[in-house]
């Protein structure tokens, strides 16, 4: 650990290694999505944010708009704020550009606002348990987490299979969410109407395959930029006979009173019911590890 690390230790909060370990795994937050998950208010957010900033624990940078006007700041780790994680985490101390090079990428990847779509959804969840005690976001990995070899085995699981069992997914999120005591694991695809429908289906077959090796099924949800297009999602789903559990929510859907994704939002494949809570779909999971091979 370098002496610039030690230094700043007692200036971070539990609430700031939280924040920087998101921003480690999870690339960019806007201020408004930080705010929502980690914070009471804006101000209080803000404030915060710019000292980190002042620390050079955070960077951060302001998009424009095409019609004019930016959005809000989005904020990044620094070169500190990585060498912090890292040493929290007990990994190596990252290489001296590493911080630069990431805050390169992430502001000149094309697909931003898909990566600030897929973390909206987590900060969201995030935001709700911090207002509701009974519930908790108890996981958020992204992409490259879900598809490390043995990724989703058990620690006492010795299976040479499970452990060896190279993931063939990969969802835009996992998570789990626990709420008055329910917990459901999950897969986030995060759609934005740029792939055909049949890309979508044609996904599931991935999961499927992953349920198989370790003999459980977690719900995949899509989150969907039109209603129309979650329609015909379903009808494709149908068409295809798809049995896996999934669950869809359309970003556009005025009919919702609410687009908190922790409330009722899901419509769950193949059931004819009210919208589902996204506790609700712990009921979807199958798992067989306790039957006999």
């Amino acid at each position: 650990m370098n002496d610039a690390v030690l230094r700043i230790q007692s200036h971070l909060t539990d609430r700031d290694h939280t924040l920087l370990g998101w921003l480690a795994d999870h690339g960019v937050l806007t201020s408004f999505q930080i705010a929502h998950a980690l914070f009471p208010s804006l101000d209080f957010a803000q404030k915060r944010l710019r000292t980190l900033t002042a620390l050079t624990v955070l960077a951060r940078f302001r998009p424009q708009k095409p019609d004019g006007g930016s959005y809000p700041y989005h904020y990044v780790l620094d070169q500190l704020g990585t060498d912090v994680v890292a040493a929290q985490r007990g990994d190596p101390l990252p290489r001296r550009d590493q911080a630069r090079l990431r805050r390169w990428h992430l502001t000149n990847r094309a697909n931003l606002p898909h990566l600030l779509g897929i973390n909206q959804f987590f900060t969201d969840l995030a935001g709700h348990a911090r207002t509701h005690p009974e519930s908790s976001l108890d996981r958020w990995w992204p992409a490259a987490r879900c598809q490390q070899t043995g990724a989703f085995r058990e620690p006492d699981d010795d299976n040479i299979m499970v452990l060896a069992y190279q993931p063939r997914i990969r969802p835009d999120g996992h998570g789990i969410w626990t709420e008055h005591h329910q917990q459901v694991s999950f897969f986030i695809e995060h759609d934005t109407g740029s792939e055909p429908l049949w890309k979508l289906v044609d996904k599931i077959g991935g999961y499927a395959h992953l349920a198989k090796a370790y003999r459980r099924a977690w719900p995949v949800l899509y989150t969907l930029h039109s209603a129309t297009r979650e329609r015909h999602l379903h009808q494709a789903l149908s068409q295809e006979g798809v049995r896996y559990p999934v669950a869809s929510t359309a970003r556009d859907d005025t009919t919702h009173t609410s687009h908190d994704p922790a409330e009722a939002i899901w419509w769950l494949h193949r059931h004819d019911g009210p919208l589902q809570r996204l506790a609700d779909l712990a009921a979807t999971i199958v798992d067989d590890r306790d039957q006999a091979a």
